[in-house]
């Protein structure tokens, strides 16, 4: 396993207080002050030193994913995909060798809510994992549903904002959420999954994970196919149900990162086997969908599960801050051998993840250690907010920052194989795809469901759509009558009934205030 890039502390530091400047401290208790009761001086360089980095603590908050739990690992090939070389469909080095061990990182979080927020609530969560391989970092960047609610990135910022709290009250609403998701059909297969007990995973070991996006392998001859990607715990798969996670919730709400941090501590580690779906690159007009759609699955009778790896998680952080806080992820992080798909979302993401690192935590966030690849690192960009060092190599030039060069700078890496080449024809437009299919997989999946998980899903859409306005509800019966005819009809039978219950809990209310109450003498 190749070791991380080693920084300039000495191998045995004493356990001195020092200043950042290396300077000891001798009174940290105390303020330099005119006198013992002040005031103080402005030539406080320790003091000022100190809370000066204590105000600047806090990177800003991710927008989405800001809750997160993580840790190291490894990830072994089987060196094939189902019974097959996997040569055939991809030259990415990692895979070939059955048996090659990759380090990697893992990222858990929930999407929608803020840093300390409970991890039990109902949200989606993430499952990045980053692969420090041979020929750089790969980032599979998902989530443990394997759908999302839109399948055009133009639509995310919408997206995000309807689940933030409102701009005036500062309050999340479920009428803001189904507010956009009313008027956006293509949500209702997720909107089936979320608000379903798949909506609020048990915690991060007994979840699984999805690329989400469409991808492309890769091989030798430069021929692509579509790919899937999706992690199946080797633990098994547990949901919860809303009470039970309120129950939870009202012991630990941080009940999920405290699961894995000390199973890994125990020695029980955690281990998922990556499985792909492929399909022939095209537009496959024989099915009913775009398999480029990140709302719909890919049938797996059809494109069945194939094993390529396992991974085991076996190290927890050292520090929570430099590793999981300032671990970045983007979806265009990809190896020789992957490439992208002409999928819109994923074209949108591979923008902004990388892009919102470079605000978050800096030019510079690939020079940190959790994010630095363990393979060689050569570039011409230089300088910006908190350069770590130059990457230079041996032999370089130091003077020349570009290239072509013939003053010994940097030189283009020769061609290995041919590039991907794929033919692209059509006119520039703003428009839908063509197969949007909005409700057939939304019903297959309520049908798939068992009573008990059908019963939960219409208790909590009836829960978060019960303050929402008429209309909006309306909307959301008949999108989900579209799904399945019962679907329709049990929202409106939950919600009609809510309805009557909350107008006799109020009259009881009238009526208890006055009979319950106790008499007062006047004063």
């Amino acid at each position: 396993m190749i070791e991380p890039k080693k920084t300039n502390q000495p191998e045995a530091p004493d356990a001195t207080l020092t200043t950042r400047q290396g300077h000891p401290v001798s009174n940290n208790q105390n303020l330099r002050t005119v006198g013992s009761r002040g005031p103080a001086t402005l030539e406080n360089y320790q003091f000022l030193e100190k809370i000066s980095h204590f105000d600047r603590e806090r990177v800003p908050e991710r927008v989405v994913h800001a809750r997160g739990a993580g840790a190291h690992g490894v990830f072994e090939a089987y060196g094939t995909v189902g019974d097959e070389p996997i040569s055939k469909y991809t030259r990415a080095k990692l895979f070939q060798e059955k048996g090659k061990e990759t380090p990697v990182f893992v990222r858990f979080s929930t999407v929608g809510h803020g840093g300390h927020s409970p991890e039990t609530l109902r949200d989606p969560r993430g499952f990045a994992t980053k692969f420090y391989t041979e020929d750089g970092n790969w980032d599979l960047v998902g989530n443990n549903l394997k759908v999302f609610f839109i399948r055009d990135a133009v639509k995310f910022p919408d997206l995000i904002h309807s689940q933030k709290p409102d701009p005036i009250t500062n309050r999340q609403s479920g009428e803001r959420i189904f507010d956009f998701i009313c008027n956006t059909p293509e949500a209702m297969h997720m909107v089936t999954f979320l608000f379903s007990p798949w909506g609020i995973p048990a915690n991060y070991r007994q979840m699984q994970g999805s690329g989400v996006n469409t991808y492309k392998w890769v091989n030798e001859k430069g021929e692509g196919v579509l790919v899937k990607y999706h992690w199946e715990p080797l633990q098994g798969v547990r949901n919860l149900t809303q009470a039970e996670a309120e129950q939870i919730q009202a012991k630990n709400f941080n009940h999920a990162t405290q699961d894995l941090y000390e199973a890994i501590e125990r020695g029980e580690y955690p281990q998922w086997e990556l499985c792909v779906q492929i399909m022939e690159d095209g537009e496959h007009p024989e099915l009913d969908f775009d398999p480029l759609d990140d709302t719909k699955l890919w049938p797996e009778d059809q494109f069945p599960f194939l094993k390529v790896g396992k991974m085991t998680l076996n190290r927890n952080p050292e520090n929570y801050f430099a590793e999981v806080e300032q671990a970045a992820f983007g979806t265009g992080v990809l190896v020789d051998g992957l490439d992208f798909s002409d999928d819109k979302m994923l074209q949108g993401r591979t923008f902004s993840y990388s892009d919102t690192q470079r605000y978050r935590v800096g030019s510079n966030y690939l020079q940190l250690p959790i994010n630095s690849p363990r393979a060689s690192v050569a570039t011409n960009q230089r300088d910006g907010q908190m350069a770590y060092h130059v990457d230079t190599v041996p032999g370089q030039n130091p003077h020349v920052n570009y290239e072509p060069s013939s003053l010994n700078g940097l030189k283009e890496a020769p061609r290995r194989a041919p590039d991907h080449t794929p033919h692209v024809e059509g006119k520039l437009v703003r428009e839908p795809i063509e197969r949007t299919n909005d409700f057939k997989q939304a019903g297959e999946r309520y049908r798939m469901f068992e009573d008990w998980e059908r019963d939960e899903l219409i208790r909590n859409l009836v829960s978060n759509l019960a303050d929402a306005a008429q209309t909006i509800q309306d909307k959301m019966i008949e999108l989900c009558g579209k799904c399945n005819a019962e679907y329709g009809r049990r929202l409106a039978e939950g919600l009609e009934q809510h309805r009557q219950g909350r107008e006799a809990q109020q009259q009881a209310a009238v009526k208890q205030a006055e009979e319950k109450s106790r008499e007062a003498q006047p004063y």
